[in-house]
C-alpha cells in the first residue's frame, strides 16, 4: 500500500479530519465566490426586483388558497374561482376607496397639519419638566449636567433630520418599486394560486431520489409553518385594530381610527409593534390632558393583556415553538441586517431556518456514530 492510498483511508475513517476538510473547502468557496462577486450582480438586481412582488403574492396567496381549495372541492375549477375571487377583491378595495378612504385622508391631513404644534407642547412640557424644582435638586443630588445632555440630544435629533433629507431619494425609490410590485402582484398571485401545488413536486425532480421523501416532509413542515404564521399574524392584527379602536373611542381620543389603523398594521411585527403604534397615541394624549395620557395607558395595557393571554394563543397556538426572548433577538438582528424588510421576515424566515436545521441534525445523528448511546 503506498502512501497515497494510506493518506486516503486515514482521510476517510477519521471523520473529524474529514469535516474539517470540507470546511476548508466551503471556505475556499466562500473567498472565492467574495472575490469575485461582480460576476452576481445582475442576479443581485433581479433578486431586488422580484423579491418584493413575489413576498406580497406569498401572503396573498396563504389567504386566498384555502378559498379555492375549498371551492375546487365543490367541483369549481381553479381558474374560475380564483377569477371570482379577483371580482370580490375588486370590488371591496372599491368600497374601500369610495367611503374609507376619503375620511383617513381627512384624518391624516389633519394629524399632520397638527402634529408640528403638538411636538412643540411637548417640547414645553418637557422644558417645564427639565426646569422644576424637583428635577433641579435631583440634578445636583445625581450630578447631571442637564443643558449639555438636551443640547447632544438636540445634536443627535439634527443629524437625523438631515439623514431623512438625504434619504427622500431613497424614498421616492421605494415608492417607485411598491407601485411597480403592486402591478406585477395580480399576474404572479394568479399563476401562484393555479400551479401553487405543482411547484414542490416541479422541485423535488432536481433532487436525488433517496433525499426526495425527507425533502417532501421538510418543505410541507416549511410550508405549514409559514401558512400558521401568516393567517395567524394577521387575524392578530386585525382583532389588535379593532380593539384599540373601541378603547379609542371609548375614552374620547382624537384621531381614533387613524391610531387604531397604525396599530393593527405595525402589529404585524411581533412584540415591538405594538411599542411603535403606541408613540403617536402617547404624544397626542401627552398634549391633550393627563387624564387622557392614563386612559390611553389603561387602554394600551388591556388590549396587549387580552391579545397576549387570550387572541396569540388560540390564533397563533404554539405551533411555531418559538421562545418570545428568542423572536425579539431574532428580530432586532434580522432588522440591522436587512432594515424594515428583514424586521417583517424575521419570524417566518426563523421558523424555515429551524425546521430546515431540525431536519438537518436529524439526517446527521442518523448517518453519525457520534449520538448513539453505549449499551
Amino acid at each position: 500500500m503506498n502512501k497515497g492510498d494510506i493518506f486516503k483511508k486515514f482521510i476517510i475513517n477519521n471523520r473529524f479530519v474529514l469535516f474539517l476538510l470540507v470546511l476548508l473547502l466551503i471556505g475556499i468557496n466562500i473567498l472565492i465566490f467574495r472575490e469575485v462577486s461582480f460576476i452576481f450582480t445582475p442576479l443581485e438586481v433581479l433578486v431586488k426586483t422580484v423579491i418584493l412582488p413575489i413576498m406580497m403574492a406569498t401572503v396573498l396567496y396563504y389567504l386566498l388558497n384555502p378559498i379555492v381549495n375549498y371551492l375546487e372541492k365543490w367541483r369549481i375549477k381553479r381558474v374560475y374561482s380564483i377569477l371570482l375571487l379577483y371580482i370580490i377583491i375588486i370590488g371591496l378595495l372599491t368600497i374601500i376607496i369610495v367611503s374609507v378612504i376619503p375620511f383617513l385622508r381627512d384624518q391624516i391631513m389633519s394629524l399632520v397639519t397638527k402634529f408640528p404644534y403638538y411636538v412643540k407642547d411637548v417640547e414645553k412640557l418637557t422644558k417645564d419638566i427639565v426646569g422644576s424644582q424637583f428635577i433641579n435638586e435631583a440634578q445636583k443630588t445625581l450630578n447631571i449636567n442637564v443643558p449639555d445632555l438636551v443640547s447632544n440630544v438636540s445634536e443627535h435629533v439634527t443629524k437625523i433630520l438631515n439623514s431623512t433629507w438625504l434619504g427622500i431619494g431613497v424614498f421616492v425609490g421605494a415608492v417607485k418599486d411598491f407601485l411597480l410590485a403592486l402591478i406585477i402582484l395580480p399576474f404572479v398571485l394568479f399563476y401562484l394560486l393555479k400551479d401553487g401545488k405543482k411547484l414542490p413536486k416541479y422541485i423535488l425532480t432536481f433532487l436525488p431520489v433517496p433525499l426526495r421523501n425527507q425533502s417532501f416532509s421538510v418543505m410541507k413542515e416549511i410550508n405549514t409553518s409559514i401558512s400558521l404564521y401568516i393567517r395567524g399574524q394577521i387575524i392578530v392584527s386585525f382583532c389588535i385594530g379593532i380593539l384599540m379602536y373601541i378603547g379609542f373611542m371609548i375614552i374620547g381620543l382624537e384621531y381614533a381610527s387613524l391610531l387604531a389603523l397604525i396599530a393593527a398594521f405595525t402589529s404585524i411585527v411581533p412584540y415591538l409593534g405594538p411599542a411603535i403604534a403606541i408613540t403617536p397615541a402617547l404624544i397626542i394624549a401627552i398634549v391633550t390632558s393627563p387624564i387622557m395620557l392614563l386612559k390611553l395607558i389603561v387602554v394600551w395595557t388591556v388590549v396587549q393583556l387580552v391579545e397576549g393571554k387570550f387572541i396569540s394563543p388560540q390564533i397563533m397556538g404554539r405551533n411555531l415553538h418559538i421562545h418570545p426572548i428568542t423572536i425579539i433577538f431574532v428580530i432586532l438582528t434580522a432588522g440591522n441586517l436587512f432594515g424594515v424588510v428583514g424586521i417583517i421576515l424575521a419570524v417566518p424566515g426563523y421558523a424555515v431556518l429551524k425546521v430546515i436545521a431540525t431536519h438537518l441534525f436529524e439526517y446527521l445523528k442518523s448517518r453519525s456514530d457520534l449520538y448513539k448511546e453505549a449499551k
